[in-house]
């Protein structure tokens, strides 16, 4: 069922009255009863002018009948504010149209119009219940009027099935009417309600995508601002004694800020709203990158390695990118926390996943952490980072007094092979 397609029964028409400013029940079971006895007087006084000699009311009697048929399809106004009352009166203008004369058979719309209220306002077991009271008390009242009037047995028993099939068979078509509105309500609410659901997994996945973009941000930031604080404090001191080195290093700095505000406009442009102007921005770097990590180190100063063990096969995007962060975030470490360190990254791909290792020995003499830095954060991100690809990341001090840092990420395809 396509619920974007759902229509409560009625609903068109409430539509239509409100807009024209018909409101509340009384008001429209007004305009509907109006509306009945014209279409009804209209119909009774066509059947019985045109009727056959044997079948025409007796003289002086077409009158009253359509007088009797308009105030029962009145009557209606009543229906939904009270509907006993309404009963009644259709009831007692219905033995009044038999008691006119009980062999000419005229039944109006009102008594099916009752019924089916019935069956639509309260529960199905009640509305069965007063319609079979209903169908007794008039079955009653149009046999006794029959018969007072002279009418023979198969009149009487004419008026009586009318009578039954009127009130039981309207009274279930109010019924199914009821039931189906009521499951058309629970399906709608349902399909709201896995809308509503459906959009807050969506704002819950971009709350989880712009956190991995701002950690993204923080890794970029942190490792391209603190090899240009470094590389800046010893363009300051070639000034005076190196002019060529100076302005080297200068250029060094042009290019790796180029390279930063390249780096922060595409992580920025990712996380603005409007996610549909990306034109010219780079692809995050992956595994591939580590060359250009390990050169952009050495740059620096920082004496750094790496090495690769196995075939290199291609890795989901969030994984290669994961992995060349987890590398970038622990050379950055390295650099702030132990200056003059050897460093090693080795990435090696296995059957079943990969894994990243970055080994840095013990800070040199008479190096000290740079200013600013504080730690913790780096651990947390790179922890964070290994759960959200669904890998394990183990880090902590060497025998030796260096540090380590392990990350494998499990990378299976349906055969068991490494994605």
């Amino acid at each position: 069922m396509r619920t974007g397609q759902l229509t409560i029964p009625g609903a068109w028409w409430d539509a239509r009255l409100t807009r024209l400013g018909i409101r509340g029940p009384v008001a429209r079971d007004a305009l509907l009863a109006v509306a009945v006895a014209a279409v009804m007087a209209v119909l009774v006084l066509t059947a019985m002018r045109y009727a056959p000699a044997d079948l025409a009311p007796a003289e002086g009697t077409m009158a009253w009948f359509v007088v009797i048929v308009v105030v029962q399809s009145l009557a209606l106004v009543l229906r939904r504010v009270r509907v006993g009352m309404c009963a009644a009166l259709v009831i007692g203008t219905q033995v009044g149209l038999v008691a006119l004369d009980p062999e000419v058979s005229v039944r109006g719309v009102a008594g099916v119009v009752v019924a089916v209220t019935l069956g639509t306002v309260f529960p199905a077991g009640r509305a069965l219940r007063m319609a079979a009271a209903a169908t007794l008390v008039e079955a009653v009242a149009v046999a006794a009027v029959s018969l007072a009037r002279g009418a023979g047995v198969g009149i009487v028993v004419e008026h009586v099935i009318s009578t039954v099939v009127v009130w039981m068979a309207s009274v279930l078509l109010g019924v199914y009417l009821a039931t189906r509105r009521d499951h058309l309500r629970l399906v709608q609410e349902r399909a709201d309600r896995l809308a509503r659901d459906r959009d807050t997994r969506v704002r819950s996945a971009v709350v989880e995508e712009r956190a991995r973009l701002a950690r993204e941000l923080h890794d970029v930031a942190a490792h391209h601002l603190s090899g240009m604080v470094v590389q800046a404090a010893a363009v300051e001191r070639l000034v005076g004694r190196d002019p060529d080195a100076a302005r080297a290093g200068a250029a060094w700095l042009r290019d790796q800020g180029r390279e930063t505000l390249d780096n922060l406009r595409q992580m920025v442009g990712l996380l603005r709203e409007d996610a549909g102007d990306r034109d010219g921005l780079a692809p995050l770097p992956g595994i591939a990158a580590l060359d250009h990590l390990t050169r952009t180190a050495r740059a620096l100063g920082d004496r750094v390695t790496v090495e690769f063990v196995g075939d290199p096969v291609p890795l989901p995007t969030l994984v290669d990118v994961s992995v060349f962060r987890v590398a970038q975030q622990a050379v950055t470490n390295a650099r702030q926390h132990a200056g003059g360190a050897d460093v090693t990254m080795r990435v090696t791909y296995e059957t079943d996943g990969v894994m990243l290792e970055v080994y840095n020995g013990p800070a040199s003499e008479g190096s000290v952490p740079l200013r600013g830095t504080h730690g913790g954060t780096g651990l947390a991100v790179m922890r964070e980072r290994a759960g959200l690809i669904g890998g394990t990341l183990d880090a902590g001090g060497t025998d030796d007094g260096g540090w380590r840092v392990r990350l494998r990420v499990p990378v299976a395809t349906e055969d068991g092979g490494l994605a």
